[in-house]
C-alpha cells in the first residue's frame, strides 16, 4: 500500500509545480506589458517638458558665438553662420514692384540660415571669385542667379547693363546689393571702349561690323576687358563670365561649393573649363526655369563616345545639331598679369598660352529656350530680316537662325506648335530612355537652393531694403543705358566707339602682326557639339574592331 501513497505525493507536487510555473509566467508578462505601456508614455512626458523649458539647446538664429562658431564656413575667421546674425530683422513686407512677382516670403522659410541676403562672411573666403556678365535682364532672373551663385561661393559681380537691367526701379536694387558693382552702357562707356586695345587686334576682329549676336559678342569681349581690371584692383583670384540664364554646377568638389572646386585645382592651372549641360524642358508653360527645369541634355565631354554618336539622331529629333545653342562651355580663368578675354567663352594671355583644365563632373547649365516667350523675347532684340540669307549675318548658330524666323514670320498657335516639336521634351518614353542612357539627367540642387531662397525671403527683402532713389548721376547713366537697347542700329553702336578710318585701324593691325602668336589667337565664338555623319559612323564601326582585337 506505500507505493499509492508516494504516487499521490508526487502527482501533488507535479500539479503544484505546474501552478506556480504559470502563475510566474503571468506575473513576468503581466509586467512586461505594464513596461511597455508606461515607456512611451514616460518618454512623451520627458520629450513635452524639455520642449516646454527648451531642452538645453539654443536656437541657431539667436544662440551666443560660442555656441554656433560649428557653423562657420571653412576659411572665414566669422563665428556666425550666413543668416543668423540678422535673421529676425528682416522684413516680411510685400513689394509692388513688377520684377518681385514670386519672390513673396513664405511663412515656413527652409533655409532660415541665408537670412542675412548681405552674405557679410565673403572677403575672409579664399579663393575670392568673381562673375562678370552683360545684361538687359529683369530682377526676377537677375537675383536667383547672383544669389544662387553667392551661396557656391561667388563674392564679387561686375553687371554691365543695358535696357530693363538699367532701368531705374531695377537697377537701385543692384546698386544696393554688396560686392555688386553695376557698369551702365553710356556714351561716356563706349568712348572708353573705343581705345581699348582689342580694337586694334585681329583676333576679334572677324566679329566687328555685324549686327545682333555678333554685336553681342563684341560688347561681351569688350566688357570682359574691363571687368579684368576691376577684378585685379577689388582683389579677385577668379573671374568667370557668364550669362544670367546660365547656372554653375560645382559637381564633383568635396562640398557643393564653387569656392571649393577651385581651391582643389593645382597652382599651375590658368583656365578651368566647365562643359555646358542644355535645359531639356518637359513642357511648354514653364515661367521660372530655374525653378522649374530639373533635366538637362548632358555635353559631349561627360559622356561615352559611342553613347553620345549612337543616340545623336534620337538626341537631336530633326533639330541642326544635338544642342539648341553651343556646346563648348564657359571658362574661368586666373587672374594674372597680361590676361585678356578670348570671346565669350575663353580666356587667354598676352604673354603665353594658358594652361588649361576641362572638369569632368563640374558643368555650367544653360538654360536656354527654357521659357516658350524667349521665341519673342529674342526675336525683338534684333532688327534683322526674317530670310535665310540675312540671319547669318546676325546669328551664328543654325539653330537660333531657324527660331528667329519661325518667331518672325508665324501665327502664334504656330510658334508653338513649332515649339513643342522642336524645344519641348513632351514624349515620355524617349525622355526616359534617354535618361537611363545617360544623355539626359535629372539635377536639382540649383532648384532647390534658388527656391529655399525665395522662401526664406533673400529677394523680397533685398527689393524692400533697397534705397528709393538712384543719386543724380547714377539716375542719368541708368536712364541713358536703359533707352540704349540691342534694337539699336548696330552701326551706330561701331561708330560711336571708333574715332578713326577703316584705313587706319588696318595699318594699325598690321604693324601688331609681328606681336607673339599667343596675342592672336582667334576668338572662340559659341560653337555646336560634334556632328553624326556617315563618316562618324564607320569611324565608330573600325573603332569597334580595334578594341575587339585588341581584347582578342
Amino acid at each position: 500500500m506505500p507505493m499509492p501513497s508516494h504516487h499521490h505525493r508526487s502527482t501533488s507536487l507535479l500539479s503544484s509545480s505546474s501552478t506556480t510555473s504559470a502563475s510566474s509566467s503571468q506575473s513576468f508578462l503581466s509586467k512586461l506589458l505594464l513596461l511597455l505601456t508606461f515607456l512611451p508614455l514616460s518618454l512623451a512626458a520627458l520629450a513635452f517638458v524639455l520642449q516646454w523649458r527648451g531642452g538645453g539647446v539654443s536656437d541657431p538664429t539667436i544662440a551666443t558665438s560660442s555656441a554656433i562658431s560649428r557653423w562657420a564656413p571653412r576659411g572665414s575667421h566669422h563665428e556666425i553662420f550666413p543668416g543668423m546674425e540678422t535673421f529676425s530683422s528682416l522684413s516680411p513686407k510685400s513689394h509692388s514692384s513688377s520684377d518681385c512677382i514670386n519672390h513673396g516670403r513664405s511663412s515656413s522659410p527652409s533655409f532660415p540660415y541665408y537670412g542675412d541676403w548681405k552674405f557679410g562672411f565673403e572677403a575672409n573666403l579664399k579663393p575670392k571669385i568673381c562673375i562678370t556678365t552683360s545684361t538687359s535682364a529683369g530682377l526676377e532672373q537677375i537675383l536667383p542667379w547672383m544669389f544662387y551663385h553667392k551661396v557656391i561661393g561667388v563674392t564679387t559681380f561686375f553687371l554691365f547693363v543695358e535696357g530693363h537691367a538699367a532701368s531705374p526701379n531695377v537697377s537701385r536694387v543692384l546698386e544696393s546689393i554688396p560686392g555688386v558693382k553695376v557698369i551702365y552702357r553710356t556714351r561716356e562707356l563706349e568712348e572708353q571702349q573705343a581705345k581699348s586695345r582689342i580694337w586694334n587686334e585681329t583676333w576679334l576682329s572677324s566679329f566687328f561690323y555685324k549686327p545682333c549676336n555678333y554685336e553681342l559678342f563684341v560688347k561681351q569681349s569688350l566688357n570682359m576687358e574691363m571687368a579684368i581690371v576691376m577684378a585685379r584692383d577689388a582683389g579677385v583670384d577668379w573671374i568667370l563670365h557668364l550669362d544670367t540664364d546660365e547656372l554653375i554646377y560645382p559637381a564633383g568638389a568635396s562640398e557643393y561649393s564653387l569656392r571649393q572646386l577651385l581651391l582643389d585645382v593645382p597652382s599651375n592651372v590658368d583656365m578651368v573649363i566647365f562643359p555646358n549641360y542644355e535645359s531639356s524642358v518637359e513642357r511648354d508653360d514653364f515661367k521660372d526655369p530655374f525653378s522649374e527645369v530639373s533635366v538637362f541634355k548632358k555635353n559631349y565631354d561627360h559622356l561615352p563616345k559611342d553613347t553620345y554618336f549612337g543616340m545623336y539622331k534620337e538626341s537631336t529629333r530633326g533639330n541642326p545639331n544635338y544642342f539648341l545653342t553651343y556646346g563648348n562651355g564657359k571658362a574661368a580663368a586666373r587672374v594674372q598679369d597680361h590676361l585678356r578675354p578670348n570671346g565669350a567663352h575663353r580666356w587667354h594671355n598676352y604673354m603665353k598660352t594658358p594652361k588649361e583644365i576641362k572638369l569632368e563632373e563640374a558643368a555650367v547649365l544653360h538654360y536656354t529656350y527654357a521659357k516658350f516667350s524667349d521665341l519673342t523675347s529674342r526675336r525683338d532684340r534684333c532688327g534683322c530680316k526674317p530670310t535665310k540669307e540675312d540671319v547669318k549675318r546676325c546669328f551664328m548658330l543654325e539653330f537660333d537662325r531657324s527660331a528667329f524666323i519661325i518667331a518672325s514670320t508665324a501665327t502664334e498657335e504656330e510658334m508653338l506648335n513649332w515649339y513643342r516639336e522642336h524645344v519641348v521634351w513632351g514624349k515620355k518614353d524617349l525622355r526616359l530612355k534617354l535618361l537611363r542612357k545617360g544623355i539626359l539627367t535629372r539635377i536639382y540642387a540649383p532648384m532647390a537652393i534658388i527656391q529655399g531662397l525665395r522662401e526664406s525671403g533673400v529677394f523680397s527683402s533685398v527689393v524692400a531694403t533697397a534705397p528709393t532713389t538712384l543719386s543724380r548721376d547714377k539716375f542719368l547713366a541708368s536712364v541713358d543705358s536703359s533707352n540704349s537697347s540691342r534694337a539699336v542700329p548696330y552701326m551706330a553702336f561701331a561708330s560711336r566707339k571708333i574715332g578713326r578710318s577703316r584705313e587706319q585701324r588696318a595699318s594699325a593691325r598690321k604693324v601688331l602682326e609681328i606681336e607673339a602668336s599667343a596675342a592672336h589667337e582667334a576668338a572662340v565664338p559659341p560653337l555646336s557639339p560634334p556632328v553624326w555623319t556617315m563618316t562618324t559612323s564607320l569611324d565608330l564601326e573600325h573603332d569597334g574592331e580595334v578594341s575587339l582585337n585588341a581584347s582578342i
